[in-house]
């Protein structure tokens, strides 16, 4: 069993349609969550409990960025983690189960900053998001591995057309529901 460590802020969307952004959030939070809890326990950390999908437990965000609510939540695992973002549609048991043997590894998004990690010992994460991350963390050992249903992150309408992997259901359902893409649910 692995532990997965989903950092999550709805309010972090800010370049998304107000209309859509907290749907859109807690959709694509709730289809992570689901292909995580395949591999084991998943803790969701972030400043809105009532968010965090059946079956993940709520770690409250400290404060300080992504870096601390991640090293937050990793005290309180043992052995190998993930460390996946709640922005990724396409994720799925597999590619979460394809990272984990990767090692220590990373998942950069096109932008230059990290979208997943691979730790086999918790101790080893630095707290180094933000631009060019995955140089960052590339830089003290974890290996750039590419797994496409995890490279590709939303943070804006357009990234949407750049998925080339089916949708979580639940993105898929909240798309469908503006009329923003057809429904590619898996």
């Amino acid at each position: 069993m692995v532990s997965v460590v989903v950092p999550f802020r709805a309010e972090g969307k800010t370049r998304l349609p107000e209309e859509i952004r907290n749907d859109l959030a807690r959709a694509m939070l709730a289809d992570v969550v689901a292909a995580a809890l395949e591999l084991g326990r998943v803790l969701v950390v972030g400043g809105d409990a009532e968010a965090v999908p059946t079956g993940a437990e709520a770690v409250a965000d400290p404060g300080g960025g992504q870096g601390a609510a991640v090293a937050a939540a990793l005290t309180l695992v043992h052995g190998h983690v993930l460390v996946v973002n709640a922005d990724l549609p396409c994720a799925t048991p597999e590619a979460l189960h394809r990272l984990r043997a990767s090692g220590p590894a990373l998942v950069a998004a096109a932008d230059g900053t990290t979208n997943a990690l691979s730790l086999p010992d918790p101790a080893r994460f630095q707290p180094l998001y933000g631009p060019r991350s995955a140089a960052r963390f590339a830089a003290v050992g974890l290996v750039p591995v590419a797994i496409s249903e995890l490279a590709l992150d939303v943070d804006t309408l357009d990234d949407l057309d750049q998925l080339a992997h089916p949708l979580g259901p639940r993105t898929a359902l909240v798309l469908n529901q503006h009329k923003l893409v057809p429904a590619r649910a898996r």
